[in-house]
This record gives structure tokens, sequence and C-alpha cells, in this order.
């Protein structure tokens, strides 16, 4: 039996064949689902160009031409504020997504007139022009978008800076209004001058919901730790009065107290406190007796005596910010302009941006019951340290409270880093000004566990005239297979370095770096031809080192990249007799201490030291011309509380033929100053943070009975 119309010659037809049209038409709408598909992704992944080409501001955008919305009277309420609220409770991250910048997108709502059913505004002054420029400067950053649904924060554009000048329950209804306010989910909310009398609550008093509030006056209790932000209350003489930047340094005036409206138990006591230092301390008031059409907020008064303001707190090393009716208080603002140390006396008061702003560097916080004993704690601040908070004031108000755009750039940025902590600004960022230059230096705390070879080492050579001994230390330092660079630092300005025809030919960069003035600091300072992380401080009169010697110094650092690796070990001792810290350089089991005459360390601690160094450790040292060498162990273990590293056995590093006359180390009153600067350091860092170790590092195989050619590190010395 046959069945050929049942196979073919390829086997049984099982599956039907599709007719043709039938093909064309599935395989057509194959097609148009796939480039609808293609389509949607390409508009998803996309650069948008819309942002680029729209701009918030009232420049192109009339008040009186904003659409009117009228509030019914029935229009829901939010809830007061959840005291509670976290980023991690009341912050939905997940609208941020994932970004390539690491940069939230903020959008801000259209600007519309809200009025009650009767047709009255929920604000008597409508936008004011300090929330406008907020605004503006936001829609030309990069934070904004015009896209609300790539939007991570909304912005309402309803005023609410001043409460004053707010309808409560009519602004809460309004903001409740908002397409996008969901109980107030990641919208924020600028506020400088909250709460009415007579309780003169420290947040805003409009129900909010969930939303973030930038607030000018918070206190410990209304703050939200972690959520809120505490910004400063913007001082109208910024815009309007400009104050040149003065040097640091003594003022006319020690203190100066300039409000007007201060409590009349704290105006008593400042007054005492007039009597008892006469004119170190300036007790100004408002003025009773100006020319009518002089304006009263730029004048004070004392006596008769009348003040331009706020250009008299240049006049004054510190300027005193009391409480008022508000914790918050635009005189701050003043002050940090001026450059003059704000005396804060304002319990509970959480400081403007103090998330992120170290205040101890630049005010003093006093609590409002130590009041009376304000002069004497202001006069045991030290002259050098009065300065640097004077710079540092001034720099803050530059960089954080000049304009609405620095506070609401300062606001964003501190959400930001809460959201992207990973490309959060560091501690150096937000507090260091620019002149200290950061930017190229990473802390040796964060290097990789073993920084690679290739770069090597810049060896710095600090000299003064022993040019012979200064020429064979570079001679023998050259040899060493991972130098970079060899950097001598001239520290005589009488007398000219060797002309250049007559320095060592090495096959490595050879600078010469003249001093202004001669002083040891001079041998830590951050030169800008310090490329490598790695620097080798070495005197101009050690010359036993061997090649092999330095080369395993610096393959030990290479696993230590944040510890002080050298050679001349030290030790610290305390003295029960005296009571007091002894300097030791004898032959003992233990090391607390490697002179920078020979030693490793990352070129950031010479930031550290030149910049950082607590007190007036760094002026102590040039003076007495000394002790550098034990100010830089000190600065380093209290930055690691980690032991330096002693490397190899030898306890000799100078040349024979040095004298008394030629080195400092040979001085009969040495040791006794050596033993008085470490007393003297400890004091200043109010601790002790030199470790003890009693261990050394030394190369594999170094005393091993083995053949020397088979050693990496073969000339290694024994004394």
């Amino acid at each position: 039996m046959c069945a050929s119309g049942k196979y073919s010659s390829r086997g049984p037809a099982l599956i039907p064949r599709m007719k043709t049209k039938h093909r064309i038409y599935y395989i057509t709408l194959f097609s148009l689902v796939l480039l609808g598909l293609i389509a949607t992704g390409m508009f998803q992944f996309w650069p948008h160009s819309i942002e680029s080409t729209a701009d918030w501001s009232l420049d192109k955008r009339s008040v009186h031409d904003a659409p009117l919305v009228r509030l019914p009277v029935a229009s829901p309420i939010p809830e007061r504020g959840d005291l509670s609220c976290r980023m991690h409770t009341c912050f939905d991250v997940y609208r941020c997504g994932y970004n390539p910048k690491n940069r939230i997108k903020v959008y801000i709502y259209p600007l519309q007139r809200f009025v009650d059913e009767v047709g009255v505004p929920i604000s008597s002054t409508g936008l004011s022009r300090e929330y406008n420029d907020l605004l503006s400067a936001i829609s030309d950053s990069d934070f904004y978008t015009d896209d609300v649904t790539r939007a991570c924060l909304f912005v309402p554009s309803i005023d609410v800076l001043n409460q004053n000048s707010l309808r409560i329950r009519e602004t809460a209804q309004a903001l409740a209004m908002l397409p996008r306010w969901d109980k107030g989910m990641n919208h924020l909310l600028f506020n400088m001058l909250p709460g009415g009398p007579p309780d003169y609550n420290t947040a805003l008093d409009v129900p909010r919901d969930r939303a973030l509030l930038a607030g000018g006056g918070f206190s410990t209790w209304t703050y939200r730790q972690g959520y809120d932000v505490s910004i400063p209350v913007y001082s109208p003489l910024s815009a309007d009065v400009e104050l040149p930047e003065r040097q640091p340094g003594p003022r006319r005036f020690f203190i100066l107290s300039s409000q007007t409206a201060i409590h009349r138990e704290y105006r008593l006591e400042l007054e005492r406190l007039k009597e008892e230092n006469g004119e170190a301390l300036l007790l100004l008031d408002k003025c009773s007796n100006l020319s009518q059409g002089v304006a009263s907020a730029r004048k004070r008064c004392y006596k008769g005596q009348v003040y331009d303001y706020p250009h008299v707190l240049q006049e004054s090393s510190f300027c005193v910010v009391l409480r008022g009716a508000r914790l918050g208080q635009a005189t701050l603002s003043d002050v940090l302009q001026a450059g003059c140390i704000p005396v804060i006396l304002a319990d509970s008061y959480i400081l403007p941006f103090s998330e992120v702003l170290d205040w101890k560097r630049a005010s003093v916080v006093i609590p409002e019951e130590k009041l009376p004993e304000m002069y004497t704690i202001l006069k045991s601040i030290p002259h050098r340290q009065v300065e640097e908070m004077q710079r540092q004031a001034r720099w803050f108000w530059d960089a954080y409270f000049s304009s609405m755009k620095a506070i609401g750039m300062t606001t964003l940025h501190i959400i930001n880093d809460r959201i992207y902590p990973y490309a959060a600004r560091t501690y150096e960022q937000w507090n260091n000004p620019p002149l200290v230059k950061w930017s190229s230096v990473n802390s040796p705390l964060f290097l990789p566990l073993i920084p690679p070879r290739a770069p090597g080492f810049t060896a710095v050579v600090l000299t003064y005239d022993r040019i012979e001994s200064l020429f064979r230390v570079i001679t023998e330092i050259s040899k060493v297979p991972s130098l970079a660079k060899l950097l001598v630092v001239w520290n005589n300005q009488n007398k000219s370095p060797p002309e250049e025809s007559l320095w060592p030919k090495i096959a490595v960069p050879l600078k010469v770096v003249r001093t202004k003035e001669n002083k040891l600091s001079n041998r830590f300072f951050p030169y800008d031809e310090i490329e490598t992380e790695a620097v080798l401080a070495i005197d101009d009169d050690i010359i036993m080192l061997t090649s092999d010697e330095l080369q395993f110094g610096y393959e030990v650092w290479r696993e230590f990249p944040d510890r002080l690796v050298g050679y001349p070990g030290r030790l610290h001792l305390w003295d029960h007799e005296m009571g007091k810290w002894k300097y030791e350089s004898e032959w003992t089991n233990e090391v607390s201490m490697v002179l920078t005459g020979a030693a490793f360390y990352h070129k950031y601690f010479n930031y550290l030291y030149t910049y950082k160094m607590p007190g007036d450790i760094k002026n102590w040292v040039d003076a007495h011309m000394n002790c550098e060498d034990i100010a830089m162990n000190f600065l380093v273990a209290n930055i690691t509380g980690k032991a330096p590293i002693k490397v190899t056995p030898r306890k000799k590093f100078k040349c024979p033929e040095c004298t008394a006359i030629d080195g400092l180390s040979l001085d009969q009153t040495h040791m006794v100053e050596r033993s008085e600067c470490i007393n003297k350091f400890a004091s200043v860092f109010g601790t002790m943070p030199l470790k003890v170790v009693e261990h050394r590092a030394d190369p594999v195989l170094y005393k091993d009975d083995f053949p020397e050619k088979l050693k990496s590190f073969p000339n290694i010395g024994s004394l």
C-alpha cells in the first residue's frame, strides 16, 4: 500500500505549511512590534535636550500673568509634620534612580497665584525677590529638569521663606493641591523666618506632611537630623553692601556687639563686661538721633557716636551673635562677611549647614549661662588660631552664605550627597579654602594596599651651604633604581646655589628651590615639583646609606604608605622623677619615632604639616630651628594612630667629617631641647599620640648564610 500524498521526500508532513498571504501578515506584524520596541528604548536612553532649553525665571514669566487658583474652604490640609522622618522612611530614593553624573534632578512647579474663595491671596507679599533668586538659581543649575517624570526632588513655587507673610491654613491647602504632593514625599520647602508671636516656633508652622525643610532657625527639638537641612537666615545687606576682604590679624576692638533687639538680661550682662574691660569691648545699639532720610539699618550708635553697619564689624576680632525672638539671626551672615569670628550664644541652635561644615574652625559657641565668662574664654585662644578662624569665617560666607544662589546650591549638594554617598564631597572639600591645593593629593589612608612601583619617589634634600656633602648625597641617592626626581631645597638666602655646571650629572631631573626664609619647615612644604606619592626627606649630610638600603626603605613604604618609614630610630620616655616626657636616642629595644633626616612618607602629610598643624607648633619649630622631625612624627601618629617603621639595623648615618659646628644633632643642648619639644607638642595636641613598637623591618635573607648575588638587597649596613 502506498500513500504518496501524505509524505514527501523529506519525511512526513506533520506541520501544515503556512499560506503565503498569512506569512506576509505575521512578518509585517512582527516588524512593527520590533520597531516600536526599538523606538521606545531610544526614547528612554537617548539624551534629553529639553532641559537646556527650558528656563524658570520671572524675567520671562510675570507673577501677574500666572494662572489664578482658587482654594475651596474644604480643601484638604496636610498633617502637621512627622518628626520621625528620615531619608530611609519619608524619602523615595528610587525616584532618583541611577544617574551617571551622580546628580539629583529637581523640578520647580509652575508659578500660580493661590487665593481663597473670596479672592484673598495666601501670602501678603506674593513671591519675594529672595525666593525668585533662589528658584532662578536652581533653574540655571545642573540639578534642574522641567521633565516632571525625571524629577527626584520637587520644589514648590509657593514662597514660604517668611512665615510672617503667610496665612498658615491656606498655604497648607495650596501645598496639598500640588499634583505630585503625595503627602510631601520628595518635596523641599525653604523657610528662613519660622514661627510667630508669642512662641516663635523654631520650625515652619505650616503643616507639610513628610516634606523636607530647609530651615533657618532649627533647634535640637525640631531638627530632623539627616533629613532636614539647617540653612542661614539670609541678610539683605549681602546684596547691597560690599565689604572688601580684610587681612587676618589684630583689630581695633576685641569684642563687638551690634544687635539692637536683644533681651534686657543679655544687654545688662554685656554692659557689665564693658565696664570690666573698657575699650576692648564695643557695645552698639540702634541710633535715636539720626537725620531724616538716613537708613537706620545701616547705622549703629554708642553714646552718640555713629558707626556704619556692617562696616564696623571689620574693626573687631570677635562679634557677638545672641539669640533673639528666633534662634536664627541674619547678624551671623553679616559677621562672617566682615571676617569677624562669631561668638554664638544660642542654646540648642543648629548652626547652618552643620551637617558638613566644621564650625569649630570659624566660630566660638558658648552656652548662654557662660556669657559672664565670655571675655576670659576668648582671651585664651592663641593669636594664630584667631587669624585662621578669621580667614575661615570669611571663606564660609563667600562659599555658602553670600547669596540665595549659594544657600540654595549648598542645600541641594547636601541632599545630593545623602542620595549618592559614594560620590559625596569630602570633609576637606567642604571645609578647606581652595587656596590649599588638595585636589591633586590623595590621603594615604585610602590608597590601594600597595601603591604601584612605577612612579618611584621624589628625594627632597634640605641644605644650607654644605656643598661637598650635598653633592655626595646627590650622587649616592641617584643610584637608587626607584628615584624619580631629586629636589634640593636651598635654605640660604645670603648665598646663591652653585652654578648648574658644577652639580653632579644624574639620570633623573634635579630641581633647586630657593626659599624666602631659613626655616626648617621648608623641608615639608608641598612643592608643586613633587609629583610622586612617595617622598624621601633626607639631610645633606646623610651619606652612609647605600642604594640598597634606600631602595628597600621605599619597598617597605609601598606596603605601608600611611606610615613614616625611616632609618634613624628614636624613643620618648616618661621621666617619673621630673614628671614629664624625655627624648631618648641611645640604643634601646623600642622605637616611637623615626627622624626625617632620612625617612619616606606620603606627600599628603606635607599639606597637613603646612596647613593643618595644630596650635603654634610650626612657628615654634621655625623659631627654635629644631624638632621639625618630631612634629611630623606627632602629626602622622595622631592622624593614623600607628607607629612608624624603622628599616635596617644601621644607627650611624652622618658623614664622619661633620663637627659640632656643622651639625645640629651634636650640639650639647640638643637633647634638652628635644625633650622640651616633646612636652610642648604633647601639650598642644592634648594627648601623647606617639606609639611604641619593638620591631624593625629587614630584608628577607638579610642575615642568612646565602650567596650575596641571590639576595635582593645585599648591601645593607650593619651599624
